[in-house]
């Protein structure tokens, strides 16, 4: 049986959320997750803790994370009604847009420099909501809703051009010059994570994983679990859900369609454990997404 292929950052060229706000009501569990691309979080309201590379951060406003490609993190925010967790994210593959950095030899050295290096912390603080930086995030945001798909890439790329241009002087300015840093060498763990994300919407095999990771099927449970707390089973689920939550948000496709490129073939299945996991069905969360977006109250992704 041949399986659809999942939608990839290389097809969401670049996903991006502005001021996304979530209450705890719909908020999955909290898990270490990590995703294919760069992640920019972005945080205007809310309070928390960041778990990455095994450091504890505290979340707080103002604040600027980044998370490498599949670099495990951790994000568990205290959330009530009357104190939301509202962020704004980018996440983008940085193969696709290096090139147009080419012009720009500093520039395009710090975009390499941000996925590519062993980075001392993952976080600046105390941004200035009222800064151009800020801006960039309005504008784009505002030109989401009538980009037409021969003209995204195009415009994603400008957009990261300015917004990395606002975040050089930023970064250095708390961290001093970049200079040329040291590779990140990713954990064990990344590794299965990177496994994980060309084949989660196959059937899960242990023995073919262990065996392409050259590690024991016990090893690699136990290692997994050891460092994300939860089980490749679960995580693959969740993972599931994770995309087809954005696939509902940034799709016109059919519910089925969203089953079967996340790996869930029979719709009924697919809808049944989508309620169990999110608290309603797929049609459901889409027209709610819909209506809170019309209203500029978006959830959680």
């Amino acid at each position: 049986m041949s399986y659809i292929q999942p939608f990839g950052l290389n097809e969401i060229r670049l996903y991006f959320a502005y001021q996304r706000k979530s209450t705890g009501v719909e908020q999955f569990q909290g898990t270490f997750h990590a995703h294919q691309g760069i992640e920019i979080l972005i945080v205007h309201e809310g309070k928390g803790t960041l778990i990455v590379d095994q450091k504890s951060y505290e979340v707080m406003s103002g604040m600027l994370c980044v998370f490498q490609p599949y670099q495990l993190h951790h994000i568990q925010m205290e959330m009530t009604p009357q104190t939301p967790f509202v962020r704004s994210i980018i996440q983008f593959e940085p193969s696709l847009y290096e090139a147009y950095f080419d012009k720009w030899p500093s520039l395009l050295a710090f975009f390499k420099h941000i996925h590519t290096s062993k980075l001392p912390y993952p976080c600046l603080f105390n941004l200035d909501e009222t800064a151009q930086f800020h801006s960039l995030l309005q504008s784009l945001e505002l030109k989401q809703s009538t980009l037409i798909k021969k003209d995204e890439l195009e415009e994603y790329s400008l957009f990261l051009i300015a917004f990395f241009r606002e975040f050089k002087p930023l970064w250095e300015q708390s961290k001093g010059q970049i200079g040329m840093g040291t590779s990140r060498k990713p954990h064990q763990a990344e590794r299965i994570l990177v496994w994980l994300e060309g084949h989660y919407t196959e059937p899960l095999r242990l023995e073919k994983m262990a065996a392409e990771l050259h590690l024991s099927a016990h090893h690699l449970s136990h290692l997994f679990k050891e460092c994300t707390g939860s089980s490749i089973t679960d995580y693959v689920f969740s993972r599931r859900m994770q995309q087809a939550v954005k696939l509902l948000i940034s799709t016109d496709h059919a519910v089925a369609h969203i089953g079967e490129a996340v790996g869930m073939m029979n719709c009924s299945y697919f809808c049944k454990m989508f309620k169990t996991e999110i608290g309603v069905t797929p049609h459901q969360y889409r027209k709610q997404w819909q209506k809170q977006f019309d209203t500029s109250s978006t959830p959680y992704l």
